[in-house]
């Protein structure tokens, strides 16, 4: 049986700033905190994802409390931290050796930004030939505005990311659904 590595991309102070507009999903976070203890009980592995910005007016920059973990999704001793630059989790990070150093070929990828950071890492993922699974309700969006102009609600721009990456790169499942399938 292959063990999953429970992923968590980006859930940081930052993510509630004011900058983003209006975010969809409000029960992300309360779903990843039960995926959290459902991993943690079965002392499978989990990775936290951090993203340390470089543009100086970043809510993620380094430094700033926007850059620490939200408190009901924050690491424990012993889990690892990968600090990234930019959308994917696998550019420029250590995220493939912590990954072959636990032995793990199967993901459940987990955060924010669903049309950013977990979109690119999932896609990374898959290529680079995990097995990929998405919670749907513990991954969120915000409202997007297109290059036409068009505003797309956060919930819209939520189901079309999870259309895309469902099948071709991730099997799109729920957090519920998840745990009952864990040893």
């Amino acid at each position: 049986m292959t063990t999953q590595a429970l992923v968590v991309i980006d859930v940081q102070n930052a993510i509630d700033d004011p900058k983003w507009g209006r975010r969809g999903q409000p029960e992300t976070e309360a779903a990843i905190a039960r995926l959290l203890a459902a991993w943690r009980e079965r002392r499978l592995p989990v990775i936290h994802i951090r993203h340390d910005s470089t543009d100086p007016t970043s809510p993620y920059r380094p430094g700033t409390e926007g850059n620490e973990f939200k408190p009901e999704v924050a690491p424990q001793l012993g889990e690892p931290v990968v600090d990234k630059r930019t959308n994917s989790a696998f550019i420029g990070t250590d995220l493939m050796d912590v990954l072959d150093e636990l032995q793990v070929h199967s993901l459940v990828i987990t955060g924010v930004l669903l049309e950013n950071s977990v979109d690119a890492t999932v896609r990374m993922a898959a290529n680079l030939g995990f097995e990929v699974t998405v919670p749907e309700d513990a991954v969120a969006s915000i409202d997007r505005k297109d290059h036409c102009g068009k505003h797309w609600a956060a919930e819209d721009v939520h189901a079309l990311a999870l259309s895309i990456l469902d099948g071709e790169y991730a099997r799109i499942s729920t957090s519920d659904a998840i745990i009952e399938t864990l040893p």
